[in-house]
């Protein structure tokens, strides 16, 4: 028996005008995501607990059958996981993004201009971190590089009550009314000014101002937390599996859960990402194990642009390019459940996250080889008609694995 998640980050959207009051899913041409929620059984599930922050690590946890209420301690020791960066109980680990800051006219005060500082690539990013690194680093403060503008912040017996803010929710907005604040922010205050003075004569952002582009002007922390303590798929259903990802942080609840941390040649984490690759290394995965992860961030990234079209286009490009082939291969292989799904909306009205129930698909090879005349769209609005919800979240793994039927789950 095969289980895969098709993760597409950010798909679920509102109403937009430029896509004539549809959303992404609703105006794209997507047969293969639609063939999910036809055949398979089709509802909304709430991956975002209440009062909890519209993330992907909420999102993404309570996808893989964690509660975040209970596993949850923050973005970056998530992704510090993925990057096998040890830690104690005393410690503390930040997001350290690479930003773009603008001064608005005639004044000091700056705004966001850009939470990715123009997704800055790999490359210039790890030549800027090293020198963060060579000047800022000591006094229980290292610093680790991640990919483009993703990168993280370890404080040694640091605190993690300070008040921070996801730089991707001040887009066009003034800093300064989210800076650090509380314990700890002056410490966090002092470590970005020094930054910011080295970034205004590094060699990278000389040679990006000179080719018209963004530059990486400042460092934003954000995303804190400790260690988390989380058990592995194979302690709770004797699963063993694999995940595909070109994000830390979906790689690092990958590696919480004990799955396969699997590189696939092309994968970006952006818009360019090599769809079909992402596909043909899921397959070679699941003829290893039983279990597949598989994210894609380009929807969200889109969503972050305010690009309704973009989404468009690549939600389309993941029917196209990863789950008709995907459906196509594990049909072959035998018995299987696959679950489509996002972690959280990202509207592009919103350039943001945002808290409601998204849709879900999920379809057995029982399901694939039989049909009963109706026909559905994997959509928002589609979703709800159905009646099916999943208020708690975490729980829809359960009928993924055949654990537990829909009408169960709440």
């Amino acid at each position: 028996m095969k289980y895969v998640i098709i993760h597409g980050d950010g798909m679920a959207d509102w109403p937009c005008d430029e896509l004539g009051g549809k959303t992404p899913l609703e105006a794209a041409r997507k047969p293969n995501m639609d063939l999910l929620a036809t055949r398979g059984t089709l509802g909304l599930v709430a991956t975002i607990p209440e009062g909890m922050p519209s993330g992907s690590d909420v999102g993404t946890m309570t996808m893989m059958g964690y509660d975040p209420r209970r596993y949850h301690t923050g973005r970056a020791p998530i992704e510090a996981a993925s990057q096998g960066i040890a830690m104690g109980p005393g410690d503390v680990v930040f997001r350290m993004n690479l930003v773009s800051l603008q001064p608005l006219p005639g004044g000091n005060a700056q705004v966001m201009h850009d939470f990715t500082a123009g997704h800055i690539t790999s490359d210039e990013a790890a030549q800027i971190v090293a020198d963060l690194r060579r000047e800022l680093a000591g006094d229980g403060v290292e610093l680790f590089n991640g990919v483009s503008y993703r990168h993280l912040m370890v404080w040694r017996n640091g605190t993690a009550r300070t008040t921070l803010t996801p730089p991707h929710d001040i887009t066009g907005k003034e800093i300064e009314s989210h800076l650090p604040e509380g314990e700890g922010a002056q410490r966090l205050r002092d470590l970005m000014t020094r930054a910011a003075s080295i970034l205004a004569r590094h060699p990278v952002n000389r040679a990006r101002r000179e080719r018209g582009l963004a530059e990486a002007n400042s460092v934003w922390f954000w995303g804190q937390g400790t260690r988390p303590d989380v058990p592995t798929l194979k302690d709770r259903f004797g699963l063993e599996g694999s995940v595909i990802s070109a994000v830390d942080l979906v790689n690092g609840i990958g590696r919480l859960a004990g799955l396969e941390l699997i590189k696939v040649p092309g994968a970006t984490g952006f818009l360019d990402t090599d769809y079909a690759a992402k596909g043909r290394y899921g397959l070679d995965a699941l003829r290893k194990r039983d279990f597949l992860l598989l994210h894609i961030e380009a929807p969200d990234e889109a969503g972050h642009m305010g690009r309704a079209d973009l989404k468009t286009e690549a939600i389309e490009k993941i029917d196209e390019l990863i789950i008709g082939p995907m459906v196509q291969g594990l049909a072959a292989m035998g018995d299987f459940a696959i679950l489509l799904m996002p972690d959280h909306a990202t509207p592009s009205k919103l350039k943001t996250h945002s808290g409601e129930a998204v849709p879900f698909a999920v379809m057995t090879a029982a399901d694939f080889a039989r049909s009963d005349g109706q026909t559905r769209r994997y959509t928002e609005g589609d979703g709800a008609k159905t009646g099916i919800r999943v208020d708690r979240g975490f729980r829809l793994i359960e009928a993924l694995l055949g654990r537990s039927g829909f009408a169960n789950l709440n």
